[in-house]
């Protein structure tokens, strides 16, 4: 039977312990919008849920555990009892963010829930060593699952490095803006992640050197609280917004790899199936057709000033497919859809800059369709060969040899 003490000292556990409950509770009732990419989310968030439950069982263990004959120093179990709680945390906390970036399987998510049954061996062999009285035998056991814990969290930062770019990269095929900012929380979560579980670490070290444990032991279980509630409000606004940023990872844009295969294949179908190919061009051909009277129109509408748009939305408007759109630009304009529209937009600003004069570059920026001015000013450069400031300043007279 568990008996819970409430008292001076257990009341950092007790909050922290209500405190990850109440979070884990409020992450189960808040409901995933259904999209390709929600299983990902939701498994998630179930991560998280677990990590945040994890660590209420072993704030309200420790709370039951106060006061027992064997535990003869209770800020060494406390931070203990946390410390199993970082070893969980690191794992699940891991799982999940690289599964919110990852678009597949991989060898090393498979291990996870045997990595899950490796931490609570450590956590058993832990407690077990240091309730036996042997403290020779307890700083052993605690030197193997340091060590352990380090290399596993260099795994774990090597496997989350990995996926963060590959995000980045997929989000830059996707959209045409810059939207790393959109999951630039998650890189900095888990940097706050792994500094929190170092900081343990430190602690168990200099643990025979500090005056104040049992202060410091409070303050670190507050902070983990503090740290899984901005956990919870950063993932919360993140399923908010997933509608624009994730399904950048759930669908994948055909690249100029993939539509040369396709042609060579096409091709080859040809030998063999004449009949069958020259139909397949003559249909390619009246879409194609169809896509530049839309597209024509798109223009003349300046619909190219509307940001935060994907391609697939945008090939919705212009009755076709993303797949179709990419192939359209890649075989008759020999550039992508991306570049295009990032050369109407800068277009539009190299007028607006001499048209209105008193207005920011910033306004210019957002009215063209750039949402983040650096991406405004980085494509401009590229583009014209100056900045917005000098083709204003010169009247649009300015050469690259004078921009230099």
């Amino acid at each position: 039977m568990i008996s819970i003490n409430i008292n001076p000292q257990t009341a950092v556990p007790l909050i922290v312990g209500v405190g990850s409950t109440i979070l884990a509770l409020l992450l189960m009732l808040i409901k995933i919008p259904h999209s390709d990419y929600s299983f990902k989310l939701t498994n998630s968030k179930l991560a998280i849920v677990v990590s945040f439950l994890i660590c209420s069982f072993m704030m309200f263990y420790a709370m039951n555990e106060y006061g027992q004959p064997d535990i003869k120093d209770w800020d060494m179990f406390l931070m203990l009892t946390i410390y199993i709680v970082v070893h969980f945390s690191t794992s699940i906390i891991s799982y999940s963010m690289i599964a919110l970036l990852k678009t597949e399987r991989n060898k090393w998510q498979s291990l996870f829930v045997p990595g899950l049954f490796v931490s609570a061996i450590v956590a058993f062999l832990l407690l077990e060593s240091y309730k036996s009285g042997n403290m020779n035998y307890f700083w052993f056991v605690c030197l193997v699952a340091l060590t352990a814990f380090l290399i596993q969290s260099v795994t774990y930062i090597i496997h989350f490095d990995r996926a963060y770019k590959k995000s980045i990269r997929e989000l830059e095929n996707y959209y045409d803006e810059d939207e790393s900012h959109k999951i630039k929380w998650v890189r900095f979560c888990y940097v706050i992640s792994m500094l929190t579980n170092l900081f343990i670490l430190v602690y168990l070290c200099l643990y025979w050197f500090l005056d104040s444990k049992m202060e410091v032991a409070s303050l670190y279980t507050i902070w983990y609280l503090v740290y899984m509630l901005y956990l919870t409000s950063n993932f919360i606004s993140f399923i908010g917004s997933h509608r624009l940023v994730l399904d950048a990872f759930a669908h994948k844009t055909l690249s100029g790899e993939d539509i040369m295969q396709m042609i060579n294949e096409n091709k080859k179908k040809k030998s063999r199936k004449n009949d069958v190919y020259v139909a397949e061009v003559s249909l390619n051909e009246m879409e194609f057709r169809k896509l530049e009277q839309a597209l024509e129109q798109w223009v003349l509408k300046k619909s190219y000033r509307e940001y935060d748009k994907s391609r697939e939305e945008i090939a919705r408007e212009l009755n076709t497919t993303k797949e179709i759109l990419h192939h359209y630009f890649i075989t008759k304009k020999g550039v992508d859809f991306k570049t295009w529209r990032t050369e109407l937009r800068i277009e539009e600003a190299k007028r607006l800059l001499l048209k209105d004069r008193h207005a920011s570059t910033n306004i210019i920026a957002e009215a063209c369709g750039f949402s983040d001015r650096s991406n405004f000013h980085r494509q401009f450069v590229k583009i014209v060969g100056c900045s917005p400031k000098q083709w204003r300043d010169s009247d649009g007279k300015i050469t690259s040899e004078q921009a230099l």
